[in-house]
């Protein structure tokens, strides 16, 4: 179908994923201080109501992914991108507006709702790429969220600095840009004659999951997804309230220092896992990223100041060398018409993850750096990040359960725990929100 359109093709889709992240990127700086100002608590209590927001998009994603990857198999890819887009576009909008807390999490179920946008990129990106390109490409996706992230807090907390409503009315009309753009523009990815009909046992969450275990590289990747992104989520869930609180940063400074992990992040997946994997080979890629992002998250726990909190961002961002390989060969054991499905399903499963991370993170955040806390800690979230990590690591290193070493491998040389530092580079803008 694509041919000589192939290049273009993934030109759109890497644009509509970049001017998404930068929506997305836009408002993480200034979304604490804007529960502050709707609560009248401080950062303790916001990091505790930034938690149950985050719990209730990853709710709600988790119960409406399966459906629109689904949807996306029946009716193509290009229809839910847009969806998306356009909801993402009235959620902001939703949150300029908010009178009230309450209305943070009415916007925060409008985004889980319609937050497809990356699902459905992943199965587009499927769709034209051939079996040999698809880890190259994936990566493609991760440099988009990468380049997205360093412009995007750079505008938030520029703009923050003219009220914290201002940076989420210029989020809004990015995404409705986007929207327009991708009207115009986007190709459809799926052709008709690939298309299969929609199914509610394939389409809700638990149906999506079990799916899974229709194929064997997939279904060993729920241990690995469990604890990566218990882990993740302290720093998705806490760094912006973690850095003001600790550091006093404003919302300008939480924009650079999120603009240079997306430098990083840039620079890890769209150029050092060429050079990286085949060097390593992909087991010892694997356990190279656990360690790293083991000794970033400690070193984040024990920061002593604004300087070192920069440098051990290099340590933990190297952590993602791994992951694009392994979603392009997960992607590869799923047929054409089924991408869309898996990808809801992956997603469903970060989101299973996202429900109970969030949570307990900035729970943990809010009780060891509340005034009268039995131990000042406001690194306890890091800390319990670099234990599921470390779990992880142990288990697969003492081969312990094959499942663990082998997770959903074809050969015995790979580590599936890698498709989850993958999904976390693409979405962990979206989590931070």
């Amino acid at each position: 179908m694509f041919g000589k359109g192939r290049s273009a093709a993934l030109g759109f889709i890497f644009v509509t994923v970049l001017v998404d992240v930068i929506g997305l990127g836009i408002i993480i700086p200034v979304l604490p201080k804007l529960i502050q100002q709707l609560t009248g608590g401080d950062m303790s209590v916001a990091s505790r109501y930034g938690g149950w927001l985050m719990f209730t998009y990853a709710f709600m994603q988790f119960l409406f992914a399966p459906v629109l990857g689904s949807l996306s198999d029946q009716y193509g890819r290009r229809a839910v991108i847009l969806f998306s887009l356009f909801g993402f576009g009235l959620d902001y909008l939703l949150l300029a507006w908010a009178p009230s807390i309450t209305w943070l999490f009415i916007a925060r179920i409008l985004s889980g709702i319609t937050g497809a946008s990356f699902t459905t990129a992943s199965a587009y990106i499927a769709d034209i790429s051939t079996p040999e390109k698809r880890a190259q490409n994936f990566g493609m996706i991760g440099a988009a969220f990468g380049m997205g992230f360093i412009i995007g807090p750079l505008i938030g907390g520029v703009l923050g600095q003219f009220g914290e409503r201002v940076p989420f009315y210029f989020a809004a009309g990015l995404a409705l840009v986007n929207w327009l753009y991708g009207m115009f523009i986007l190709p459809e990815s799926l052709s008709k004659d690939k298309r299969r009909k929609f199914e509610w046992k394939r389409a809700n969450p638990v149906g999506s999951l079990l799916h899974l275990k229709k194929y064997p590289a997939v279904a060993g990747l729920v241990l690995s997804f469990t604890f990566i992104y218990l882990g993740a989520n302290a720093v998705q869930s806490t760094w912006s309230y973690y850095t003001m609180k600790k550091f006093g940063w404003d919302p300008a400074m939480v924009g650079y220092s999120l603009a240079f992990v997306g430098l990083m992040i840039a620079i890890v997946q769209g150029g050092l896992i060429r050079i990286a994997i085949p060097k390593l080979g992909q087991t010892k890629a694997v356990f190279v990223g656990l360690v790293l992002y083991t000794i970033g998250m400690v070193c984040f726990a024990y920061a002593p100041n604004t300087y070192m909190m920069f440098a051990f961002c290099v340590i933990y961002c190297l952590g993602g060398i791994a992951g694009p390989a392994l979603q392009g060969l997960i992607s590869s054991h799923v047929p054409a018409n089924e991408q869309g499905a898996l990808q809801g399903a992956l997603t469903s499963l970060i989101s299973a993850t996202a429900i109970v991370g969030p949570p307990l993170m900035t729970n943990l955040f809010s009780f060891f750096s509340r005034d009268g806390a039995p131990l000042y800690l406001p690194g306890a979230p890091f800390i319990a990040g670099a234990f599921f990590f470390l779990l992880l690591f142990f288990a697969a290193s003492n081969g312990q359960a094959q499942h663990v070493v082998d997770l959903g491998c074809i050969d015995r040389n790979f580590v599936d725990h890698a498709t989850v530092v993958a999904a976390f580079n693409a979405n962990l803008a979206r989590e931070l929100t």
